[in-house]
C-alpha cells in the first residue's frame, strides 16, 4: 500500500500514464480502445488531484494544529474558468503530463479544451476572487474561498443572423467536475419565511425564536486550490441547494406525479443560475434567496470549525476575518449576530462588536444605482428575524450618527440602513464592518469624497485603498507559454512568484536581439488570434494587422459604443479616401449583456452591422476589419490577450473602479489607450505617460460639465466628424430592413448621454491618430511594449492580497 501511495504521488511520466490508464480503467470501466477523449480528460484530471490531495488535507491539519486565523472570502461570483491547465502550472507538471499524454496518443492541448469553462462569475468581479485564492494559496495564507455551486453559470452567447445576442443555457456540470468533491457531511439547514416569537428566560430575559419556516438544506463541494509550486492548497467551498424531502411519496402513490416533486424542484432552484434576471418580483426573490443561503451556510460552518476547538466567543475575530466582495454577502452581518444572539446566547452589544471586528467591506463600483438595495416587504417576509436585526442597527446607528453630527437631519438620512421602504446593503456593510477598501486609488478616493463622504468624516480610519490585481501564473505563465520562455531565460524565474522582479527587463528594451525575439513571439501571438477570429466569426483577419482590442463586460459606461462609432469614422474615412495612410488594424470586441440589459444588446446588434458593413466594403476591408467575438470567457481571454497589440480602455472617468483587463492587456505587452480611469491611473503611473495614450475628460471634468448642464447636442453641432457619425447611423444604412433601429442609441446620446461618449469622442479619435504614429515605427512599438511588461509588477494579486493580510485581516 504504502508503495502504491508512492506511486500515485510521484511526478514521473511513467507514474503520471499509468495512473491516467489506471483512472481509464478502474474509474470509468473503459479500455484504452473504448476511452473517449472525454474520458481521457476526466482520468488525467482525477489524476491531477490525486497529486493535490495529500497537500491539500496536510494544509488543513497544517492551519488546524497551528491554530491560525483564517481568511474567508465570501462571494456570489468565483470566474475561475478552466482548472486542468492551471493546475499543470502550480503543480510544475506541464511538460511531463504532456508526455505522458502523447506516448498515449493524446494532445494535451486539445484534452483542455475539452474542459468546460466553470463559469460561475459575470465579469471582473468573480474573476478577481479567482485570482486572490491563487495569491492566498501561492503565499501559504490560510485562506478559503466560499460562493455558490451554479448548476448553470453565466450564459453562452451566440449571435444570431442579425448580429443580436442569444443567450443559451451554460450547463457546465453536464459531464461531472472531475476537481469537486462533495461533502455530505457539511449540510446545514436554512431558513427562510416564518414568523420570529418572543420569550422570556427565567432570568427574565428576551428571546426570539424564528419559527413556521420553509428550510432549505445547503450542501458542500470542495475544490482545491493550489498554491505554485509549494505545498499549500486552499479550498473553494461552494454550496448546492438540496431539498430537505426528496419528494412527497404520500402524493406520489396518490399520482400526483408532478407535485410530489414541485418542492425539491423550487427548493433547488436556489443553486440552478447564476444571476437570475431581477426585472421580475420571483427573479428579485430568488436572488436575494441565493444571497442569504450561501451566507448562512457559511456562517454555520464558520461557527461550526471555530466551536471545534472552543467553548466562547471570546477570540472570533482574532481567528476568523470575513471579507464580504462587495454587498452581495452584506447579509451575512445581521445574520452572524442572529447566529450569535439566538442559538448561542450571546446579548446585543457582544454580538455587534464581535461581526463588526470580524467583517471587513470590498466596495466595487461608484455608480449610484448600483449600490445594492433591497425593498424592506420582500426582505421582511423572506428573512424576518434579520430584518429586525437590520433595524435596531440602524435605530443604533442613526442615535451614533446625530450624536457626531447634532440636528443635521439630513445627513442622517442619507447614512440610513434604511430608509422609507428600502434597505441600502452598502451602509449597512460600511456600518457592520472594521474596514471598506475600494479596489484602485482614483476610486477610493471617489468613495471617500462622494459616494461615502458621510461615512469617512464619521469613521476616516475605517478607510483605505487595495488597487486590484491579477495572478500572472494564469494570465502571462499559462496564457503565453513563448513570451513567458523568453523572460524567463533573460531575468530568471524568479517574477512568477515575484512580478515585481520584471523590472529587470528594463534594459532589455533598448537591445536590438531581444526586441527581435520579441517581435516574433508577438507575430506568433497576433497569427493564433487571427485564426481564432476567422474560426468564431467567419471574418478574415490579416495577421499583420494591429490587434486592436476591447473585451469587457457590455456596459455603457465601459464605452464599447464610442468605439464603434470611431469604427464607423474610419470606415467614412478609408471609403472616401482609399489611398489614406494608416496602418491595418482589426479592431475586436467581446462580451456578455445582461440579458435584460435592452441598452447594451442594441450596442452588440450595432456592432455587429458596422462589422458586416466595414468587411464586405473593399476599400474599407484593406486596411480596417470589425468583429465581434462570441461568447467572451476566460479560456477564450487566455488567448487574446497575448496577439493584442492595443488595449482599450475608455471608459468615462470616475466610473470604473478598478479594471483588471487593462492589467493583463499590459502584461501582455500590450499598450493602453484609455481615460484616466480607475486602475488606468496607475498604470499611467508605473508604465510612464509616454508608453500609454491617455485621453478625454477626468474625472473631476466630468462632475463639473455635468454641474454646468452638460449639452450633448452641442457636442454634435461643434464637431463635424461627430456629426457626420451618428447621421450615417441614422441614415438607416446599417439596417435598411429596419431603418430606425439604432435611433434609440443616436438620441439617447444626443439628448442624454450620460456617460460622455460625445464629449471625449474628438479627443478619442485624436489619440486613435497617436496610436497609428506610433505603430508605424515598430522598433519603437516594442519598447514600449517591453517596459509596458517590465513595470507591470505592481499589479499582481499576489502584492494586493499582501496588502489585505497586513492591512486588513491582519494576519
Amino acid at each position: 500500500m504504502q508503495t502504491l501511495e508512492s506511486g500515485r504521488r510521484s511526478t514521473r511520466v511513467e507514474a503520471l500514464k499509468r495512473d491516467i490508464e489506471s483512472h481509464v480503467r478502474y474509474t470509468l470501466a473503459r479500455d484504452n480502445a473504448s476511452a473517449t477523449e472525454r474520458d481521457v480528460y476526466m482520468a488525467t484530471a482525477w489524476t491531477l488531484r490525486d497529486r493535490l490531495a495529500d497537500r491539500w488535507a496536510a494544509t488543513n491539519a497544517r492551519y488546524e494544529h497551528r491554530d491560525v486565523k483564517r481568511v474567508y472570502y465570501l462571494s456570489l461570483e468565483f470566474l475561475i474558468g478552466r482548472a486542468l491547465g492551471n493546475a499543470l502550472i502550480n503543480l510544475g507538471l506541464d511538460g511531463a503530463t504532456a508526455e505522458a499524454l502523447e506516448e498515449l496518443g493524446y494532445n494535451l492541448e486539445e484534452l483542455m479544451d475539452r474542459e468546460p469553462d466553470a463559469g460561475l462569475g459575470n465579469g471582473g468581479l468573480g474573476r478577481l476572487a479567482a485570482c486572490y485564492l491563487d495569491s492566498m494559496a501561492t503565499l501559504e495564507l490560510p485562506g478559503m474561498g466560499y460562493g455558490i455551486r451554479y448548476e448553470h453559470g453565466i450564459f453562452r452567447q451566440a449571435l444570431d443572423d442579425q448580429g443580436r445576442q442569444v443567450e443559451k443555457p451554460d450547463n457546465w456540470l453536464m459531464d461531472g467536475n472531475p476537481w469537486e468533491i462533495a461533502r455530505p457531511d457539511r449540510t446545514y439547514k436554512v431558513k427562510f419565511w416564518g414568523r420570529v416569537q418572543a420569550h422570556h428566560d427565567e432570568e427574565g430575559r428576551v428571546h426570539f425564536d424564528w419559527v413556521d419556516t420553509s428550510d432549505v438544506l445547503a450542501m458542500a463541494y470542495d475544490t482545491p486550490v493550489p498554491g505554485y509550486c509549494n505545498n499549500t492548497v486552499n479550498t473553494l467551498r461552494l454550496w448546492a441547494a438540496k431539498a430537505t424531502e426528496e419528494f412527497d411519496l404520500e402524493g406520489f402513490i396518490r399520482g400526483n406525479y408532478i407535485a410530489a416533486v414541485e418542492a425539491k424542484t423550487q427548493t433547488e432552484t436556489i443553486s440552478k443560475v447564476l444571476y437570475p434576471p431581477d426585472d421580475t418580483g420571483a427573479g428579485k426573490e430568488l436572488r436575494l434567496k441565493q444571497q442569504y443561503f450561501f451566507v448562512s451556510a457559511t456562517l454555520q460552518d464558520i461557527i461550526a470549525r471555530y466551536l471545534t476547538e472552543r467553548k466562547t466567543f471570546d477570540d472570533f475575530p482574532d481567528k476568523v476575518q470575513i471579507q464580504l466582495n462587495d454587498t452581495h454577502p452584506a447579509v451575512a452581518i445581521p445574520e452572524l449576530m442572529r447566529l450569535l444572539m439566538d442559538d448561542h446566547g450571546l446579548e446585543w452589544d457582544e454580538s455587534f462588536d464581535l461581526a463588526r471586528r470580524t467583517f471587513a467591506y470590498t466596495n466595487h463600483t461608484v455608480l449610484p444605482e448600483a449600490l445594492e438595495q433591497w425593498g424592506t416587504d420582500l426582505f421582511g417576509r423572506l428573512l424576518p428575524r434579520q430584518m429586525e436585526i437590520v433595524r435596531e442597527i440602524d435605530k443604533r446607528f442613526r442615535a451614533r450618527v446625530l450624536e457626531k453630527f447634532p440636528g443635521d437631519a439630513a445627513r442622517e438620512e442619507r447614512m440610513a440602513i434604511v430608509s422609507g421602504n428600502r434597505l441600502r446593503m452598502a451602509n449597512l456593510a460600511i456600518v457592520g464592518s472594521h474596514t471598506t477598501n475600494g479596489v484602485a486609488a482614483l476610486h477610493t478616493e471617489i468613495l471617500k469624497d462622494s459616494i461615502f463622504k458621510d461615512f469617512h468624516e464619521l469613521w476616516p480610519d475605517r478607510f483605505t485603498s487595495v488597487t486590484n490585481g491579477i495572478t500572472q501564473r494564469r494570465w502571462m505563465l499559462k496564457a503565453n507559454p513563448r513570451l513567458s520562455s523568453l523572460i524567463t531565460e533573460a531575468i530568471g524565474d524568479e517574477w512568477v512568484t515575484q512580478l515585481e522582479r520584471l523590472r529587470e527587463l528594463e534594459p532589455l528594451a533598448d537591445d536590438a536581439a531581444f526586441r527581435e525575439r520579441w517581435m516574433q513571439i508577438k507575430a506568433g501571438n497576433r497569427a493564433r488570434l487571427a485564426g481564432i477570429v476567422t474560426d468564431l466569426t467567419g471574418t478574415p483577419v490579416d495577421p499583420a494587422s494591429m490587434m486592436d482590442v476591447q473585451i469587457k463586460r457590455m456596459h455603457e459606461y465601459k464605452r464599447q459604443l464610442m468605439n464603434v462609432l470611431r469604427c464607423v469614422d474610419s470606415f467614412l474615412m478609408l471609403r472616401d479616401t482609399p489611398d489614406l495612410d494608416v496602418p491595418a488594424r482589426a479592431v475586436l470586441f467581446g462580451g456578455k449583456a445582461a440579458p435584460t440589459y435592452w441598452t447594451a444588446k442594441l450596442i452588440i446588434q450595432l456592432t455587429n452591422a458596422v462589422g458586416r458593413l466595414v468587411n464586405a466594403e473593399p476599400k474599407a476591408s484593406r486596411l480596417l476589419r470589425v468583429a465581434f467575438l462570441p461568447d467572451y470567457r476566460v479560456s477564450l481571454a487566455e488567448k487574446i490577450f497575448p496577439g493584442s497589440d492595443l488595449s482599450e480602455q475608455i471608459s468615462t472617468a470616475g466610473y470604473e473602479a478598478s479594471g483588471t483587463g487593462n492589467m493583463k492587456f499590459a502584461l501582455n505587452g500590450a499598450l493602453t489607450i484609455g481615460t484616466l480611469d480607475g486602475a488606468n491611473v496607475e498604470i499611467a503611473e508605473n508604465v510612464g505617460d509616454e508608453n500609454i495614450f491617455i485621453f478625454g475628460l477626468k474625472a473631476d471634468e466630468v462632475e463639473a460639465r455635468k454641474a454646468a448642464g452638460y449639452n450633448p447636442r452641442a457636442e454634435y453641432e461643434a464637431s463635424p466628424r461627430l456629426r457626420r457619425v451618428l447621421d450615417f447611423i441614422l441614415s438607416g444604412v446599417l439596417s435598411p430592413e429596419n431603418p430606425g433601429l439604432y435611433r434609440p442609441l443616436v438620441e439617447g446620446l444626443l439628448f442624454s448621454d450620460p456617460y460622455m461618449v460625445l464629449a471625449d469622442f474628438d479627443a478619442y479619435v485624436e489619440a486613435q491618430e497617436q496610436v497609428d504614429f506610433a505603430w508605424g515605427d515598430q522598433q519603437d512599438w516594442t519598447r514600449k511594449a517591453i517596459l509596458n511588461v517590465a513595470r507591470s509588477g505592481f499589479f499582481s494579486s499576489d502584492r494586493s492580497v499582501k496588502e489585505y493580510a497586513t492591512r486588513i485581516w491582519h494576519l
